[in-house]
């Protein structure tokens, strides 16, 4: 068998190669364009046979190159694949899901031991960041996110159109009003229809997100009159806006999904049936070129099936 040249060496040839540039290919190693050169002209003299034809302000390949490059880019691939295999038996399944706190606390973090009993040997790491919420622009730090917080599954309310990720819808989202129970039934103006609402206190998620439902919104699909908007209690977060709707603090309005743990609980209710359908909707995404993780897809698999069996009910 003939000896192989070193494979730093043919790393550098294939980022060339593939760039048709030596500058690109130092700036994706990391590299100066001079160590590229070494590089490739140690491996020339090791074959015994030039790779590149170097013009004035380009270079092309021989033919000899254009034979070697897609069996060369094969092996790099399947190089990488054997050292994840590796990686796999030595290192414990995870899955770093970023999402905002709201969603974390209402929604996933009730449900995640369905996913631990099923995937014991899967460890989760749930990140809860608000700038998921306030960020206007659809994947404004998206790519940092996924490269420097590591974050393999974002979970994100919005319109869904995240060129260069893969994209699953969760589910879609109706604003109710939302308050104790004993709301209904107790005090001067117990909650009987929506016009009630001019002798309560409303509370107002003020979080500036797209797509933030609007008591001026909800009101005018109820068709009721006469309820100062700007009156009440404001917050900057929904889960105060619920908090303050548990302890009686007045009526709250939010998404249906954040609410239903506390529904179930017996915590919260919605006192008027009229569900204000919102543009926006969860997704899960992912990485369009992520490489394939059986833990990631096994976690995407159950949140979407959870979310399914969540919306048949």
């Amino acid at each position: 068998m003939a000896q192989l040249p070193p494979l730093n060496s043919l790393r550098v040839f294939e980022s060339a190669a593939r760039n048709l540039s030596f500058s690109k290919a130092a700036d994706e190693l990391f590299v100066t364009k001079a160590a590229v050169s070494h590089q490739i002209k140690a491996l020339e003299d090791h074959l015994g046979f030039p790779l590149f034809d170097r013009k004035n302000r380009a270079i092309e390949l021989t033919e000899a190159a254009k034979v070697a490059l897609p069996k060369l880019r094969e092996a790099f691939s399947t190089l990488s694949e054997a050292v994840q295999l590796m990686r796999r038996y030595t290192e414990h399944a995870s899955v770093n899901v970023c999402m905002a706190p709201s969603f974390a606390a209402k929604w996933l973090v009730p449900r995640l031991h369905k996913f631990s009993g099923t995937h014991p040997e899967i460890d989760m790491q749930i990140t809860g960041d608000d700038t998921l919420i306030t960020s206007r622009n659809s994947s404004a730090n998206m790519d940092e996110w996924f490269r420097s917080d590591k974050i393999d599954v974002i979970i994100r309310f919005g319109s869904g159109n995240y060129p260069g990720y893969r994209v699953d819808k969760l589910f879609d989202v109706a604003a109710v009003p939302l308050c104790s129970p004993k709301l209904l039934t107790e005090g001067e103006h117990p909650l009987k229809e929506p016009s009630d609402l001019r002798h309560h206190t409303l509370l107002h998620d003020d979080t500036g997100y797209a797509g933030r439902p609007s008591w001026e919104n909800w009101l005018e699909l109820a068709n009721v009159e006469g309820v100062d908007t700007r009156r009440g209690l404001h917050f900057n977060h929904v889960l105060l806006v619920l908090g303050g709707a548990i302890d009686e603090q007045g009526i709250g309005l939010s998404m249906e999904p954040l609410a239903q743990y506390d529904i179930d609980a017996g915590r919260l209710c919605i006192p008027f049936d009229l569900k204000m359908p919102l543009e926006n909707s969860y997704h899960v995404i992912r990485p369009e070129q992520a490489d394939d993780n059986e833990a990631v897809e096994a976690f995407v698999a159950w949140i979407l099936q959870e979310a399914q069996g969540e919306a048949s009910k």
